[in-house]
Order: structure tokens, then C-alpha cells, then sequence
């Protein structure tokens, strides 16, 4: 698969604390020109969150984009949506009894060993991270950095998504030591609130 270069991630728990409505954010980022959305929830699923992501999942079918659920392979199902798992999720091979052979699933590593068993996974990408330091996960798992990607990259031929701290600072360094793809959760957030203008700054950047 071709992933586009701009991954971004709806963290509900990181929209809500920016004082924006996921559900307008998502808008905004859609609006925007994202190709792909990432619905990231990770407390409780109340109602309020899966009337969240039941509407962003209206907007990205609007938008002809790609919709990523994190972690819940029966949302994905539910919703015909991809599903991108992590360490502590489904494996992707027990996964895909539920989602079907024919969805899109991504998987997270972290090392080098975890990157090496995915590629046993029925994982159409993987990610790796975090490359850089992230405040955006309680209990982040020790940084990767540019130069341990670089070095990675070869061991699996699948589209890599890094992710973990990547900003339009240092996303080209990125992109230039083998990702595919960069996930972008805070930085999708400016302090003006004009989260369209800030993915159309991220897509100018990165070229997709």
C-alpha cells in the first residue's frame, strides 16, 4: 500500500486539552487536505466518544479519506474502517479474524526486535517510534532517534510510519532517513486554534 506522507492523529484526550471538539478538528483537518485520519481514543469508549467517532467517520467518507481506528478491531469492523494496533493490542493475525482479510492494519514497534517479529505479522504497515521525545503518551517507551530509523529501515521492505514527537522541524530528517510516512499528533494543534491552516502547512511541507 501507499501511505501518505502526512499521518495525522486524532488524540481525543490531546484535542479536548487544546480546547477543541474532536469532532470540529477533525473537520479542520479533513478541510484541510488530509488523505488519512487516525481516530486515537484511549479512556473509556462512553457514548460521547463513539458519537465522536461515528460522526468523524461521516466526515472522512465525505472527504474520500482513509480512516485509521487505534487499537479496537471491532470498531474498525463496525465502522469498515482500517485498524492500526500496538504492543498491547491484538496481534494483527488474531486481528484479523475480526476485521477480515481484506482491511488495512497497521501495526507499532518500538525496537528492533519488536520491528523484526512484525514482519511475521499480516501487517500491511508498521510504524516505529517514538523517534523523538513525546508528550503525548503517559508512559512513552524509550526514544528511537534518526540515526536507530535509519539503521532499522532496511530490516522490513513494508511502508513505516515514524511517529513520537515529529514536528515541521525535524520532519524531513524523518522522511530523509527512511520513513514513508509521519505521524503528527501536538503539532496538528497551533495556538491560534486554525488547525485547517496548520495541516495545509504540514502537506506543503512534507509534498502529500
Amino acid at each position: 500500500m501507499i501511505l501518505p506522507r502526512f499521518y495525522p492523529i486524532l488524540d481525543t484526550e490531546v484535542s479536548v486539552r487544546h480546547g477543541m471538539e474532536p469532532v470540529g478538528a477533525a473537520r479542520q483537518i479533513l478541510e484541510g487536505g488530509a488523505k488519512i485520519l487516525q481516530f486515537r481514543h484511549k479512556g473509556f469508549l462512553s457514548r460521547e466518544a463513539f458519537g465522536w467517532l461515528e460522526q468523524i467517520a461521516e466526515l472522512v467518507r465525505g472527504a474520500g479519506a482513509t480512516l485509521v481506528v487505534n487499537d479496537r478491531a471491532d470498531l474498525a469492523k463496525l465502522f469498515g474502517a482500517a485498524l492500526h494496533l500496538g504492543q498491547d493490542d491484538l496481534l494483527p493475525s488474531v486481528a484479523r479474524r475480526v476485521v477480515g482479510t481484506d482491511a488495512v492494519v497497521g501495526y507499532s514497534t518500538h525496537n528492533e526486535a519488536q520491528l523484526r517479529a512484525a514482519c511475521d505479522e499480516p501487517a500491511d504497515y508498521l510504524a516505529l517510534g517514538p523517534i523523538f521525545g513525546t508528550m503525548t503518551k503517559e508512559n512513552p517507551d524509550p526514544t528511537v532517534g534518526v540515526n536507530e530509523l535509519r539503521r532499522l529501515r532496511p530490516l522490513s521492505n513494508r511502508p513505516l510510519v515514524a511517529i513520537g514527537g515529529i514536528t515541521r522541524a525535524n520532519a524531513i530528517q524523518v522522511l530523509e532517513a527512511g520513513a514513508d510516512s509521519v505521524a503528527v499528533i501536538g503539532d496538528l494543534f497551533p495556538e491560534d486554534g486554525n488547525i485547517r491552516a496548520r495541516t495545509q502547512e504540514w502537506i506543503r511541507l512534507l509534498g502529500s
